[in-house]
């Protein structure tokens, strides 16, 4: 899994990049088991192709009516088949990188779930054959 990150008028320091990656590299598990049920020869395998690519920005805005720091985090997760966003915004930078590796997880079990339903779902013909 790649991480990419961005910032802007915000500058990337080492604790705070340690820290998103730590949060949203422990994401990987949930990846990493959609990749084994995608193709279960993937670990034998000795290619380099990722499954996901994890986009993350960090964004000080200066919005003149909120008084303070306020910073904005927005990630995307390319999946296959399946792109996944998350936001958020607050006055703690720490706090919306938390907030963003939860929602993503969540929407990365809810993929999955889909996922496995559709695979356990019956053929259409053998529903309706007499």
């Amino acid at each position: 899994m790649k991480i990419l990150i961005r910032t802007k008028n915000l500058e990337l320091t080492a604790p705070l990049k340690s820290f998103i990656e730590e949060k949203i590299g422990s994401l990987k598990k949930f990846i990493d088991v959609l990749k084994r049920e995608e193709d279960p020869l993937a670990n034998s395998r000795r290619d380099k192709k990722t499954l996901a690519e994890v986009f993350f920005e960090i964004e000080k805005e200066s919005k003149h009516h909120n008084k303070g720091n306020v910073f904005r985090s927005e990630a995307r997760i390319l999946l296959p088949g399946k792109k996944i966003m998350a936001q958020s915004a607050g006055n703690d930078l720490f706090l919306t990188v938390v907030e963003i590796k939860d929602k993503l997880q969540q929407e990365i079990k809810k993929y999955k779930l889909k996922k496995n339903d559709l695979a356990r779902r019956p053929r259409r013909r053998d529903l309706f054959t007499p």
